[in-house]
């Protein structure tokens, strides 16, 4: 009778046993498909929010920021799954716009996908346009970008001592900067693809001159053809003393001077800035533009021509210009061009 009693013992705490390990599987089981769901179910915000981790933030740190700003549902989760995949969360300002798995979450910061804006400078921009294009992109102010200019020329003063700003320097290309990038920053940027690019072409020698001659070359012409003897017309005007008589420098003056009408007029060619080659010989005192590499090239390699003169390719309709050797000769395309003006406007 004893024997029967203790088998019975035994069959009951046997199965008390197993009923244990079943609910504490079953425990198991519910703990994994709920972290699996958290983890791998999408979660977050349907409206533009951004997270801005600092360098040096725990992952405990970052894990807090992200569910106190809804993007993800738990911190323990994403502190289990950092500890899962062993990988290093990169600082930075992100951006989430719609519901999404912790895991990409997470696999956005590791991988380092910073939110970023893409600022573009065509080429021929000068620097007045880049601070507007800063400006509207949210980077910086136009104001607090040109403030800067002549402090920033430190960036240029091993190649330009010359240099009163980054003119000619702020390389043309699509750049992406992060929203808190400061103005110094976007400089040295476009300052260090100018170089590269200047280094690859093989220009090393009289910056000043050749990036100040490419930047007129650069605002005359949108053909790349015509380029080099554009440069060449240039050339042989400084060669016989003649005044250039380029309107972008022109412009650029009264941009400096804050008087740019958004149009040329015949008295803004008499008025005495440094930049007027109407009335002042020679270059320029420094570029009027950002050229790009086609203008650079035809600065340090001009076409040899007797051409003194041209009419621009942008002011006439056929899209080419007009070169002439003798004032006689540009006088009479100067004239047929504005027929062709004419005439295209009566279509």
């Amino acid at each position: 009778m004893a024997r029967r009693s203790s088998k019975i013992k035994k069959r009951k705490s046997s199965g008390a046993l197993k009923a244990l390990l079943l609910l504490l599987f079953l425990a198991v089981l519910g703990v994994a498909a709920l972290t699996a769901w958290v983890i791998f179910t999408p979660f977050g915000p349907s409206t533009e929010t951004f997270i801005d981790i600092t360098p040096g933030s725990s992952t405990t740190r970052i894990a807090q920021q992200l569910e106190s700003a809804g993007i993800i549902r738990s911190q323990f989760a994403f502190d289990l799954w950092r500890w899962v995949r062993k990988g290093k969360l990169k600082a930075g300002e992100y951006r989430f716009d719609r519901p999404t798995p912790l895991k990409d979450v997470y696999d956005r910061i590791a991988r380092g996908d910073v939110y970023t804006v893409a600022v573009t400078v065509p080429e021929g921009a000068s620097i007045f346009d880049v601070a507007a294009r800063l400006e509207q992109a949210g980077i910086a102010t136009r104001t607090e970008f040109l403030d800067q200019q002549a402090r920033l020329t430190e960036l240029v003063a091993d190649i330009d001592p010359q240099a009163k700003t980054l003119e000619g320097y702020l390389f043309p290309d699509t750049y992406r900067f992060q929203r808190k990038t400061t103005p110094a920053q976007v400089a040295a940027a476009m300052v260090r693809q100018f170089r590269i690019e200047a280094a690859q072409i093989g220009l090393k020698q009289n910056m000043h001159q050749v990036v100040t001659l490419a930047s007129l070359v650069e605002r005359e012409s949108a053909l790349d053809s015509e380029r080099p003897l554009i440069a060449g017309v240039f050339e042989n005007r400084l060669a016989k003393h003649m005044p250039l008589m380029t309107d972008p420098s022109v412009i650029y003056g009264l941009e400096v001077k804050h008087e740019w009408r958004g149009a040329i007029h015949a008295s803004d060619l008499k008025l005495d800035t440094p930049y007027n080659t109407y009335v002042h010989a020679g270059l320029p005192p420094g570029p009027v533009a950002n050229p790009g590499l086609p203008s650079l090239r035809a600065a340090m390699d001009p076409a040899p021509s007797n051409y003194l003169y041209f009419v621009a390719a942008g002011a006439n309709p056929q899209g080419k210009s007009l070169f002439a050797t003798t004032l006689e000769e540009h006088t009479h395309n100067v004239s047929g061009y504005r027929h062709a003006i004419k005439k295209a406007g009566q279509r």
